[in-house]
C-alpha cells in the first residue's frame, strides 16, 4: 500500500509539473472575487466589528493576489451552493474557505496543490459517554450542511443510520452546532478538526468539550477555481509554495492556530519546473 501511494503521489507530482509549465504564459485576471463562508475560523471569519474579514485562509489569500497583482474582493456565500455559486451563477471567481479537495469537486473545478492536512473528528461534551466512533450509535449528532463531514455521513450510511432518528441535524455553520453541544441540545458534533481546536482553544474553561482520539477522515484543504481557470489555479500554486519556502505561510498557521501547512513542500519541485 506504501508503495502504491508513492507512486500515486509520484505520478500526480509529474502532471501537475506539465500543468504549471503549460500555464506559464497565460494570461491572468485583473480582479478576483473570492467565495468563503464567513463564519469558519479560524480559516474566515468576520472580526467583532461585524465588517472585517479575518482568518488564515484571508491573510494568505490577500498575500498570493497581492504577489500576482491581482486586486481580491471578498464575498461571503452559504456554504451549502458554494459550487453553485462559482459554477453556474458565477457570482465568485474561486472558493477559498477551507475547502476539501474532494474526488468528486476535483472533477468538477480545477484545483491548485493542498495547501493544508484536515481530519473530521467527533467532539463532546467532557461528560459524554461517547468515546469512541462506535459509541455514537442512537446519539444526537450535528453538523453543518453543504461540508465535507455531510460527504462523510452519506459515505458511511450504517453510521450514519444509527444515529438517533437515523439522520444528522444540520446546521448553518460549525459555531451554531458546537454551540448547541456546549448547551446540551445534541450529543456529538462532527467537523473539521481545525475548527474544533480553535473553538475549544477560545472557551472559558479548557476542557469545555473534548475531540475523540479516533478520527472519521483524513483530508486536504485547496483552493477551486472553474476548469476554464486552470491558469490562474496553478498561479496560485506557485505563491502558495514560495509562502511556504520564505516561513510565511508557518506564520500565518501560528498566528491563527490552523493545521499542519507542510505538505505545500510536497509539491514545490513540480510548481517550480
Amino acid at each position: 500500500m506504501k508503495k502504491f501511494a508513492a507512486l500515486a503521489l509520484t505520478a500526480l507530482l509529474l502532471l501537475s509539473a506539465c500543468c504549471f509549465a503549460a500555464a506559464e504564459d497565460a494570461a491572468l485576471p485583473e480582479t478576483v472575487v473570492m467565495g468563503f463562508d464567513s463564519a469558519y475560523p479560524p480559516m474566515t471569519y468576520t472580526d467583532a466589528d461585524g465588517v472585517t474579514y479575518i482568518g488564515f485562509d484571508i491573510d494568505v489569500a490577500t498575500q498570493v493576489f497581492a504577489n500576482l497583482g491581482i486586486e481580491l474582493k471578498f464575498q461571503p456565500v452559504n456554504w451549502d451552493s458554494k459550487e453553485e455559486e462559482l459554477d453556474t451563477a458565477r457570482s465568485i471567481d474561486c472558493v477559498w474557505s477551507g475547502l476539501t479537495m474532494t474526488d468528486a469537486l476535483k472533477e468538477r473545478f480545477a484545483f491548485t496543490i493542498p495547501y493544508m492536512t484536515n481530519e473530521q473528528v467527533l467532539v463532546v461534551r467532557p461528560d459524554s459517554d461517547i468515546k469512541t466512533i462506535a459509541d455514537v450509535a442512537g446519539k444526537r449528532l450535528g453538523t453543518q450542511a453543504g461540508s465535507s463531514s455531510v460527504g462523510v455521513l452519506d459515505d458511511n450510511p450504517d453510521f450514519t443510520a444509527a444515529l438517533d432518528g437515523g439522520e444528522a441535524d444540520l446546521y448553518d455553520d460549525f459555531q451554531i452546532a458546537l454551540q448547541d453541544l456546549v448547551n446540551g441540545n445534541i450529543d456529538v458534533v462532527l467537523v473539521d478538526s481545525v475548527v474544533a481546536n480553535a473553538y475549544i482553544a477560545k472557551q472559558d474553561e479548557a476542557d469545555a468539550l473534548v475531540v475523540l482520539d479516533e478520527k472519521m477522515l483524513a483530508e486536504e484543504y485547496g483552493v477551486a477555481f472553474r476548469k476554464e481557470d486552470a491558469a490562474l489555479a496553478d498561479a496560485v500554486s506557485a505563491q502558495l509554495v514560495a509562502l511556504y519556502q520564505d516561513g510565511t505561510l508557518d506564520a500565518l498557521r501560528e498566528k491563527w492556530g490552523a493545521n499542519d501547512v507542510s505538505i505545500v513542500g510536497d509539491y514545490a519541485d513540480a510548481v517550480a519546473k
